[in-house]
């Protein structure tokens, strides 16, 4: 059998191929990440819906640990498929909208060197497939006017159902481009069939998913109201953009910067100026709305690809393109130990700081930082708190042992003890789904906790004491150094104060 080696020169194929590997060996370090341990635990519990997310991710991380169990690396290994399918279709469809080599070897080297994107590529998270679904819709609007067959729209609609089943925030990209549609020749599209038969197939497909939302009094609208009141930070116009500079990478604004010029002003299809218009409706509605910086990042492979057929076009010469190339590898090289976990912890944060990047940089969130950033920090810590979790409840005698439960104070927390507290009864929390799940039959008799003072729990139960202390140093400021305690005796029904306890945020 002969190997076709045209195929090992196409730029979509050999980064997309790079960009796994890259994975491969970054993937397995540090360890697992809060928002991971908790989809773990949603997968458990099999739903249409969470309050916090639709179901596909929390099946897929559930599915992936019972394969790989604490291998990290096979844990990831779809996260690692998925960046590097998003890299391949990077190049590919800058190879549609008529990019030549270059420009498909640009567009994609971006993808991989982007920041976010990379670490995108990390965490079993709702973000997985974000960026690919984003770029799915793109490609078959651009089928659509190319063909002018308007029957791409049933295509968007199933792109559109799958994303939906990952994470609510293709909507955002949907509405957005249905509100720059009009000023495009897209217009047309709303007096024929094909757009709206698009539109009910993805709302049929994702039916059994809102319909668990309604029948739950729509959590999800109320979890994001508390992002937009007072969880999230709020960013001026300047801070917001600040942010996108950092978490995309600096040098590549001069690319995404170049495609939203060239969507809006030298479009190879007027259509196309529907891009920039979108991105310039999404910014604005992310920046009043309180939305984090990594809420756009969806369409930074589209811009990538009409940046590269700008600069395509821009840069004749062969160093010029050749400059062009370093900057974006130089500058992956550089910001790819912010992104990847491969990095020792103080190594991290001496090189973090001789770039002048505090944790707080990217933050998105009101929340007070560790020595690293979130998405490193909550990597930290979980077994061992487990662990020491298990001890306190060993102490305890056979009769309490029989009647005591692990109260989280977050999502963390709980689904930690459920996925590493061997012998432990399952965590209960009013954290998000957590919630929804109850006290599981248990009455507050014996109740183990972290954080928080003994005055305080004492307010609530009988009898207080401490049993150990979280300790890892990277953690996030409120799961180490926390006090873990017994508490004896709830002085209410916790049927009745259950309904207090729920937390959505």
């Amino acid at each position: 059998m002969r190997i076709d080696t045209k195929l090992f020169r196409q730029p979509w194929f050999v980064l997309g191929a790079l960009t796994f590997l890259l994975h491969l060996w970054a993937n397995g370090g540090y360890g697992i990440f809060r928002d991971e341990l908790y989809f773990i635990v949603c997968g458990r519990h099999p739903a249409w819906g969470y309050v916090d997310q639709p179901p596909l991710v929390p099946l897929l991380a559930a599915w992936s640990y019972a394969l790989s169990g604490d291998w990290l690396t096979g844990f990831r290994l779809v996260a690692a498929l998925v960046l590097a399918a998003t890299v391949a279709l990077t190049a590919a469809f800058t190879a549609r909208l008529g990019g030549g080599k270059f420009a498909q070897w640009l567009a994609g080297l971006c993808a991989v060197a982007s920041p976010q994107l990379l670490a995108q590529g990390v965490f079993v998270t709702t973000d997985l497939f974000q960026a690919i679904t984003w770029l799915g819709v793109a490609w078959c609007l651009v089928r659509l006017v190319e063909s002018r067959d308007e029957r791409w729209w049933i295509a968007i609609g199933l792109v559109v159902a799958f994303s939906l089943w990952s994470k609510y925030g293709i909507i955002f990209f949907v509405a957005a481009l249905a509100v720059a549609a009009p000023f495009t020749p897209l217009r047309n599209a709303f007096a024929r069939p094909w757009l709206y038969a698009g539109a009910v197939l993805a709302a049929l497909l994702i039916l059994p998913n809102i319909l668990w939302q309604q029948s739950h009094g729509w959590p999800f609208l109320e979890l994001g109201s508390t992002g937009v009141h007072g969880k999230n930070r709020v960013l001026s116009p300047l801070d917001f953009f600040g942010q996108q500079f950092l978490v995309v990478g600096p040098t590549l604004a001069l690319i995404w910067g170049g495609g939203l010029w060239a969507f809006s002003f030298k479009p190879r299809q007027a259509a196309y100026r529907v891009f920039p218009i979108a991105y310039g409706l999404l910014a604005v509605f992310f920046i009043v709305e309180h939305g984090k910086a990594n809420y756009l990042m969806g369409i930074y492979p589209i811009l990538f690809a009409g940046g590269a057929l700008f600069w395509e076009e821009t840069l004749k010469a062969v160093w010029a393109r050749g400059i062009a190339v370093a900057l974006v590898v130089s500058m992956g090289l550089m910001l790819a130990p912010l992104a990847l976990p491969i990095l020792p912890e103080e190594r991290y944060v001496a090189y973090a700081e001789a770039m002048g990047l505090s944790p707080k940089a990217t933050s998105g969130e009101n929340l007070k930082l560790s020595r690293l950033p979130q998405h490193f920090a909550d990597m930290h810590g979980w077994p061992a708190m487990a662990q020491k979790v298990a001890t306190a409840f060993a102490k305890l005698s056979p009769e309490e042992r029989a009647q005591a439960v692990f109260y989280g104070t977050n999502y963390g927390e709980a689904a930690a003890i459920d996925v590493y507290g061997a012998g432990l009864p399952p965590a209960i929390s009013g954290h998000n789904n957590y919630f929804l799940w109850g006290p599981r039959g248990h009455d507050g008799s014996v109740v183990i906790e972290i954080g928080g003072s003994r005055e305080d729990h004492l307010k609530d139960f009988r009898s207080v004491e401490q049993a150990g202390e979280t300790d890892d140093p990277y953690a996030m400021p409120y799961e180490t150094h926390q006090p873990i305690w017994i508490e004896r005796g709830l002085k209410h029904p916790l049927d009745r104060l259950w309904p207090t306890l729920k937390h959505y945020g």
